[in-house]
């Protein structure tokens, strides 16, 4: 198996998600972080929009971070600077803990952390970084 094939193997599995958290989720048309979790939302994903500032994106409630988010999650989408993935690491594992919900986690685009990644993979989570899942959700 070629290393593509592994990812794409990865990505895969990623995609098999049902419920999607997105930190960072915008309120904004036209922005990566609102069009991106609309275009999965229209795919069947069910959308949990992670943003502090908005009441509802997308027709949906907002919580102010992935462990305030009431319903179960699968896979954690962020769209946040790369200086917050070691943050939003802690966050996600802290919910696994309490929750024991999340096994996947996915950065965007331009996202990396490789050590918060390999921590998050430690813990047993799936995990990508510098992809985006709209792009791979239609290549693949």
């Amino acid at each position: 198996m070629t290393h593509s094939d592994d990812i794409d193997e990865t990505l895969r599995t990623l995609l098999g998600a049902e419920t999607v958290a997105v930190i960072g989720c915008s309120t904004t048309p036209g922005k990566p972080a609102h069009d991106v979790p609309a275009y999965l939302a229209r795919h069947g994903y069910e959308i949990r929009p992670v943003n502090p500032y908005a009441e509802t994106v997308l027709g949906e409630p907002a919580a102010d971070t992935v462990g305030e988010v009431d319903d179960e999650i699968d896979l954690v989408n962020v769209f946040r600077p790369s200086t917050e993935v070691a943050g939003i690491v802690d966050e996600v594992l802290d919910r696994v803990e309490r929750v024991g919900d999340v096994w996947g986690l996915w950065l965007q685009l331009g996202i990396t952390d490789d050590e918060a990644l390999a921590r998050a993979s430690d813990a047993g989570l799936t995990t990508v970084q510098d992809r985006c899942m709209k792009v791979e959700h239609g290549r693949l």
